[in-house]
Parts: structure tokens; sequence; C-alpha cells
């Protein structure tokens, strides 16, 4: 099954860019493109797409407004949201996060890992950058409300073996694809292990999963990648 995609930026030459690469697959296509988050919003009720890839920064109104309205739109149940910027601050990827996004990426990645993450968001799964992933791991380590976590050391040990490694392999930010390629199983059998770690340490969502596994000293920290150079403007 094709999966239709909603391009939203308002610079022409990468939405062109993009959407060649898209087209260039057997399995995704783009379906539309906007200038701005007004029109993104427009579009995707019109279009009802897989997933929109949104930009930050755009006149009239911002990705993370129109991500917000997108998601929070009953009829646009099917649509999951990737935010793909410029540049990657603790503030956007907590909004992006509020704003129930699937996705946050730095304008960095490669193409293989770009659309890797299109086909991962369609299928449900959260995809986060190490920088997004850090961050979401040191917000929820220092959060207090009713959004932390409350699982303790002594609850992971009731989770099996095969189910320590899975949450291992997510607390590093892997792809449900990418770890069963690691543990030779299926990504159908993966996701039946998240949402079992899910349900045994009481996490809502994927990335409150990853901050808990921290958060417990069942995973380490992981430091922030250094930030490298990058050309154009901001998200």
């Amino acid at each position: 099954m094709t999966i239709r995609v909603l391009l939203a930026d308002d610079q022409a030459l990468l939405t062109a860019t993009f959407q060649v690469l898209i087209d260039a697959t057997d399995d995704l296509e783009v379906i539309a493109t906007a200038a701005d988050g007004d029109q993104a919003v427009q579009l995707a009720r019109s279009t009802a797409p897989d997933v929109v890839v949104m930009d930050i920064r755009m006149p009239h109104q911002d990705g993370l407004s129109a991500a917000a309205r997108i998601t929070a739109d009953p009829q646009l149940r099917g649509t999951r949201v990737l935010i793909l910027t410029t540049f990657e601050t603790d503030d956007h990827i907590t909004r992006a996060l509020r704003a129930g996004v699937s996705g946050f990426l730095g304008k960095g990645v490669g193409p293989a890992e770009f659309l890797a993450a299109i086909r991962t968001v369609a299928a449900g799964d959260m995809v986060l950058s190490p920088l997004a992933t850090h961050a979401v791991v040191t917000r929820y380590l220092a959060a207090s409300g009713p959004d932390r976590p409350h699982a303790t050391p002594r609850e992971m040990d009731h989770l099996t073996p095969r189910e320590q490694e899975v949450l291992l392999c997510a607390a590093e930010g892997l792809t449900n694809d990418e770890i069963a390629e690691r543990l030779y199983v299926s990504p159908l059998t993966v996701r039946t292990f998240v949402q079992r770690i899910m349900h045994k340490l009481g996490a809502h969502h994927r990335a409150q999963l990853v901050a808990l596994a921290y958060r417990t000293g069942f995973a380490r920290v992981p430091q922030p990648p250094p930030a490298r150079p990058c050309g154009g403007r901001g998200p």
C-alpha cells in the first residue's frame, strides 16, 4: 500500500527536492505541498494524508501550531505528523511532543533515514533524532507532575529477558524495524513487545517509556551529540 505524504515547507527548492526523493520510491508518494501552516491544515483536511512532513518556521502559522491542529482533528486520526527542521532546540522539541507529533528530525538526516522515518511514522511508531531523544529523556528525568513515569528499578525485573533487550534497544532510539533487524525478529513482534512493556511499566507512549528506562537506571543517560554546522536559516 502506498504511503500518501503531504509536504509543508515554505522553501520551494527543499520541497521540490523532497518530492523528487519521495516520488522515486515505490511505496511513497507526495499528494500535495503546502507553503505555510494554514495551507498545510487545509490540505490535510481535504486530502487526509498518511503523513505530513512539516517544517517549523513558516508564514501565517508555524508548523508546530499547524501540527497541533492536525493531530487534534478527529477527522484526521489516521494522519501522522513528522517535524523536519533545521535547528533542534529543547523548546521546539517539547512543543512538538505536546502537539502530538509522531516524529522530530533535523534536516541534516540522510535520504535513506528520511524515507525510513516517513515509513516508521506511517506505521504508528515514533521517530526522534538523537538530540530530540536526549531532550525528551532530560525533560522526563526532571519532571515532577502526572506526566512522569512511576516505575521503579524493581519493576524492571518483571520484564522478561527479551523484553529487557527490546527496551534497551528502544532506549538507544532505534525504530521497531531497526530493533527487529538487531534481534532477528519481525517488526510486528517488536511492536507487540513494546506494547507489552508499556503496559507492564505504566508508560503512556514510547517517549515516556524511553525516559523511564533512564530514570530507573536501567539504561544510561546519553550525551547530546555535538552540534554540526549547517547552512540555511532557522527552523
